[in-house]
This record gives structure tokens, C-alpha cells and sequence, in this order.
């Protein structure tokens, strides 16, 4: 009688179990549906193409091995062209007819700030974007985790080495004039002020837009001795041929949002000596098992930080799922984040209740012949 109460135990848990997946939006016993709405065309294009290149190469290797716990991973994806109305309508759209179980990898500030509030309005949770904007971070919200270190230690990092190294005190900033723009002001600002420094002087350009000539013409009458860019690789490529063209001759660095190698593909020879912060290890760097693993399966050969940080982000989710069990749901997967501490290999990633952001780590690059070469100081 013993035995037989038992086997009826595990049969009503097994079927409350099976019956609680099938409710949970975007899961069934053989899938886990989550999508993905980034810049895949436009100037910010090379961003979210890396992004979903790393993460679907990853998802890909995983769904051939039999996915995690029977189920496999569908990453859906859309192009907003990094235009804030796009992302809104299409993240609408997803999870009105696709029941997604999360939102994994977007791309941006203005453009999580247009997906936030439709993902906590209907509880999805949303993962790791491309973006170190400190909304996403403070408070902390129960439905949103990030990766990557936050823009205030990105810039930190920067006005450390270029005051200390370089002795500069004239740091002009060139910006997107939106949230972007103004969320890195706010980092730039602060670690200069630490330093009893100011912003030397401001310019602004649109989003999307490659009309820099104004821009320029303002900082340069200003002569700052360096100039931080806030923008996409496009805009600072032109922004860098527009300042040599006027005999312009002043410092350039930048955030990791800035794309390097699409940067350096745009910018040619004029990208060399350009300082940009990096949130992920170097994606050559293969004294790192993490970066093995990811070039053997992104089979293309294309390598670079933003499919590095997608990789990243699906191995993450990858691991909470299989954190979660079987019994899988979004409370659970979320708990299983939240608990998450772990070495990918040459990269920790670890999160608790109080903090959702998973790894500070910043790394600097120094454009060279070409390559974003790691170095530890500015020259």
C-alpha cells in the first residue's frame, strides 16, 4: 500500500508538473520559445547581427545534444533598426501572438527603455541586454538581469587611465542625444567630478544619423584634448574622418556599445589609437575555455565582442534552465538566476537577490593596426 500511495504521489506531481509547463507562456514539454528584438539593419547593425549570431550559435550546439531537460531553445527574432517605436511594436506583437517565454539579447538604451515596461506589464522576464544604462540596474526589478558591467564602470575605467596615464583634464564629450547619450554623460560626469574635473564641453548628434559636420565644428573650436564619443560605429567613423579632414587633432574613446569591429571595418586605418572599453573578454583570446568553446561553434569563422556577449548570454540562460528542473516555470528559472554564481570558463558570471547584474569586469582596447589589442594603459 506503501509503495503504490508513492507511485500515486509522483504520478499527480509529474502531471501538476507537465500541466503547470504547458500553462507557463512560451513552454511545452519539447520547447522553450524566447525572442530577441535588436538592430539588425541600420547603423547599429553589427551590434544585434553579433548578438544573435553568438546567441544561436550557442542555442544551436545545445538543441543538437537534445536541449535542456528534453526541451530545445527557439530564439525568435526582429529588426528594429534601433528605432524605439519599432522595438515597442514588435515586442507587442510577440508577446501578444507568440507567448514568449522571455526576452533575451536587445540592443540599446532608448530602445530597452520602449521594451521595459511592456515586458514587466506582462511578467517576461528580460535578459541581458546590450546596454549598461543604470535604469535597468537601479532599483532592482524582479523581471530584469543584465551581464555586462554598467556604463559608470565603463567610464570610471576610461577617465581613470586618460587622467592618470595621460595626465588629460580637457575630456569634451560627443553624444547621442537621447537617454543613450545622456546615460553615459551621467557616468562621465561623475568619475570626472571625483577627480575635481568637469566636462570641458558638449556636442550632440541624432540617432541613426551620420550628419556629425555641426558636431565637430563645435568641439573643435572648444580644443579639448580628448573627446568621448557616445554613438554607434558609424557615427564615430565619420565623426573621426570629419575631424582629420579639419585638422582636428585630438583623442577619441569610447564605450563597449560602439561596435568595435564594425568600428574598425568602417572606420579603416583613421580607427588606430581609438581607446574603447570592452565587457567581455577578447574574443581571440584563447588562453580562455570560454573562447574556445565559443569559436568552435561559431562556425563561420566571424568573430567579435558582440557575438562574444551573445554567446555569453545564451550559455547564462542555458544554465538557469537546466538550474530550474524539469518542472520548469518562470518563477523557478528566475530563482535559479538568482542564485546563479558561476565560472564559464575564464568569465564569472554571479547574481543574488540584491544584485541582477552578473559581472563588473571591464577591459580596455587600444585600436591597432586594425585590432582591438588588449592593454592595461593608455599611451
Amino acid at each position: 500500500m506503501t509503495r503504490l500511495l508513492r507511485r500515486g504521489l509522483l504520478a499527480g506531481y509529474l502531471l501538476f508538473s507537465n500541466v503547470a509547463a504547458i500553462a507557463e507562456p512560451g513552454l511545452s514539454d519539447h520547447e522553450v520559445r524566447i525572442a530577441m528584438v535588436n538592430a539588425q539593419s541600420g547603423p547599429a547593425a553589427a551590434l544585434g547581427l553579433g548578438m544573435l549570431s553568438g546567441a544561436q550559435a550557442y542555442f544551436d550546439r545545445i538543441n543538437a545534444e537534445g536541449g535542456v531537460h528534453g526541451r530545445r531553445i527557439s530564439l525568435l527574432s526582429l529588426d528594429d533598426g534601433y528605432e524605439p517605436s519599432r522595438t515597442a511594436a514588435h515586442t507587442k506583437r510577440l508577446l501578444k501572438t507568440q507567448q514568449v517565454f522571455a526576452l533575451l539579447g536587445y540592443v540599446g538604451t532608448p530602445t530597452s527603455r520602449a521594451a521595459l515596461p511592456l515586458a514587466m506589464e506582462a511578467q517576461v522576464p528580460y535578459l541581458f541586454p546590450f546596454t549598461g544604462a543604470e535604469f535597468l540596474r537601479t532599483p532592482i526589478k524582479p523581471w530584469v538581469f543584465t551581464i555586462r558591467a554598467s556604463y559608470i564602470e565603463e567610464t570610471e575605467q576610461l577617465v581613470e587611465r586618460v587622467t592618470q596615464d595621460l595626465k588629460l583634464s580637457k575630456i569634451a564629450i560627443l553624444m547621442q542625444n537621447d537617454s543613450f547619450g545622456e546615460s553615459v554623460k551621467g557616468g562621465l560626469n561623475g568619475a570626472l567630478v571625483k577627480r575635481g574635473l568637469k566636462i570641458h564641453a558638449q556636442a550632440h548628434i541624432q540617432r541613426n544619423s551620420l550628419d556629425v559636420a555641426a558636431a565637430i565644428d563645435a568641439l573643435q573650436r572648444t580644443q579639448p584634448e580628448a573627446v568621448f564619443f557616445v554613438g554607434t560605429y558609424r557615427q564615430l567613423a565619420v565623426a573621426i574622418k570629419q575631424a582629420k579632414a579639419q585638422g582636428f587633432n585630438t583623442r577619441f574613446m569610447s564605450v563597449s556599445f560602439i561596435g568595435t569591429s564594425g568600428f574598425i571595418r568602417e572606420a579603416g586605418s583613421d580607427s588606430d589609437g581609438v581607446y574603447i572599453t570592452q565587457v567581455v573578454p577578447s574574443p581571440h583570446d584563447t588562453s580562455r575555455p570560454l573562447v574556445r568553446a565559443y569559436q568552435a561553434d561559431m562556425q563561420s569563422g566571424d568573430v567579435d565582442h558582440a557575438s562574444l556577449e551573445g554567446y555569453i548570454g545564451a550559455v547564462v540562460f542555458t544554465q538557469a534552465l537546466r538550474e530550474a528542473g524539469h518542472a520548469l516555470t518562470r518563477e523557478t528559472f528566475l530563482d535559479a538566476l538568482e542564485h546563479l554564481d558561476t565560472d564559464l570558463g575564464g568569465f564569472r558570471v554571479a547574481f543574488s537577490r540584491r544584485r541582477h547584474q552578473g559581472s563588473s569586469a571591464v577591459f580596455l582596447t587600444r585600436i591597432e593596426n586594425g585590432q582591438a589589442v588588449p592593454v592595461t594603459a593608455m599611451r
